[in-house]
């Protein structure tokens, strides 16, 4: 951890409302750079994380931002020379463009380093386009009117982003750092996972349409990423109570616990009739098919078939082989995920838990059943079972700002159950499709479609522009239970 620093007159990031003590800029950039590379060697990017996060906020070492921190707490008196009016200055001073045009003058100076790979000026603008969209979400780099919204910012002026006098200023440990990550290692790093998700043999001439989208999927999932990280930083100062409630639910959950749980809930249920016979046959089927492969798979069954309990059995199962991280529900009705919700927390929750397995979050959470751990999680999805709409799970995906894309990067590493997946609005098709084979394929993530009428979601009109890998031995349940 990056220790504060305890001389005021050294830089500050944040200033804490309780109790007005002040965070040093160089831990918060340090543990936000650290955070970063966490969630970002997800996908194996954790240099690229790093670097990001340590230059994020590196315009907060101008003398303007810190004259406008101390005049708005009360470090610099109103009679002073340095004072200013910190309210008629608030989001104002720009302290995001400098770190970004440093990171960007720095890889794409590189160019063709070792002749490795020739995409230094791609790095650099995917880094840099990071940094400089962390308080607005990311910027439309070329708008309909044709207006370069990231290249003005990267040819601000000296006077408005203050980044040569940022790096006079810095703390050295930082820029030493900061040197150290931004090379051709660093390029590699970067240009290696370009390639595993798109074909850049031919960049930057005749690429198609599937390369570019999953080249943006790329930047906006190391954007969540330090928007994630971020946000925990600065609210782990604010609160220091959730620093210690992260660093208890870090790891892989131990799955064979819940496992246990729900076998011996089942185990207890009677075989009355012939459906209980039929349900016991799918949820068995889909308990041998957890041992497979990670991919994009099927369940189709009837109303009525025992899908909650089946796909729950599935999804801890193959959670436990492949060491996941978590299980999502996407759920059309939120009146459907309270009804399941209930369900699972009664089959893997106990009392005595250090924690609870499951989350909800969707718009119809009571606000006096929530506590602030449960807050807290659903800032960011981090617990064990998620269950969300659909509607939360496209903006994680797709939504503007930064408030539902620091949960993009959870979905990595992840059991994804979306049940009644025919509901999947139309115009949103292609763009699912694009993101789930960029999860399924990239990310280490395992997608089940529930439903009892599969929507052609493979074979679609336009797969140019996208459609979904399944082969047809993806489908976890046997003919003869359909």
């Amino acid at each position: 951890m990056w220790l504060q620093d305890r001389d005021l007159k050294r830089h500050i990031a944040h200033v804490r409302q309780a109790d007005n003590a002040h965070q040093a800029l160089r831990a918060h950039l340090g543990q936000v750079g650290e955070i970063a590379s966490r969630l970002a060697s997800k996908l194996d990017l954790a240099n690229a994380g790093a670097l990001i996060g340590l230059m994020h906020d590196f315009g907060k070492y101008s003398q303007a931002f810190q004259r406008y921190i101390r005049s708005a707490t009360g470090r610099i008196d109103a009679d002073a020379d340095d004072f200013v009016d910190a309210k008629a200055l608030k989001g104002k001073i720009d302290h995001s463009s400098a770190g970004a045009q440093w990171v960007y003058q720095q890889l794409a100076g590189l160019g063709n380093a070792g002749r490795a790979t020739g995409l230094g000026e791609l790095c650099g603008q995917i880094l840099a386009l990071c940094i400089a969209s962390h308080h607005s979400g990311l910027i439309d780099c070329l708008a309909i009117r044709g207006d370069q919204a990231f290249q003005q910012r990267m040819r601000k002026t000296e006077e408005k982003t203050f980044l040569q006098e940022c790096i006079s200023a810095a703390d050295r440990d930082i820029t030493e750092k900061a040197q150290a990550l931004a090379g051709v290692e660093l390029i590699r790093e970067l240009a290696a996972a370009i390639q595993r998700v798109a074909d850049f043999s031919s960049y930057p001439k005749d690429l198609s349409k599937l390369s570019y989208f999953n080249l943006g999927f790329l930047v906006r999932f190391l954007f969540s990423c330090l928007i994630d990280a971020d946000r925990l930083d600065s609210a782990e100062f604010e609160d220091p109570r959730k620093r210690n409630e992260r660093l208890g639910r870090q790891g892989i959950p131990d799955w064979q616990v819940a496992m246990n749980r729900l076998e011996a809930r089942l185990s207890a249920f009677p075989l009355g009739n012939e459906v209980d016979g039929l349900r016991r046959d799918i949820s068995n089927w889909c308990y041998q098919r957890a041992s497979d492969a990670q991919g994009i798979y099927t369940l189709t069954v009837p109303t009525g078939g025992g899908k909650t309990y089946a796909s729950l059995r599935y999804a801890l199962r193959h959670a436990c082989m492949h060491k996941l991280e978590r299980i999502i529900y996407i759920i059309p009705y939120t009146s459907i995920i309270e009804q399941n919700a209930e369900v699972i927390r009664d089959a893997v929750e106990q009392v005595g838990d250090a924690r609870p397995w499951v989350l909800e979050h969707h718009s119809n959470l009571e606000p006096e059943k929530q506590t602030w751990r449960t807050k807290l999680v659903s800032e960011n999805w981090d617990a064990p079972i998620v269950l969300t709409t659909m509607v939360q799970f496209l903006e994680a995906l797709f939504d503007g700002g930064t408030r539902s894309v620091r949960r993009l990067h959870q979905l990595a590493n992840s059991v994804l159950i979306f049940d009644e997946i025919q509901t999947l609005p139309v115009n949103c098709v292609h763009l699912f499709c694009n993101a789930l084979n960029f999860l399924t394929t990239h990310a280490k993530t395992t997608a089940v479609l529930c439903t009892a009428t599969q929507p052609l979601l493979n074979q679609l009109k336009a797969p140019e522009k996208g459609q979904l890998y399944i082969p047809d031995s993806n489908e976890l349940v046997q003919d003869k239970y359909k």
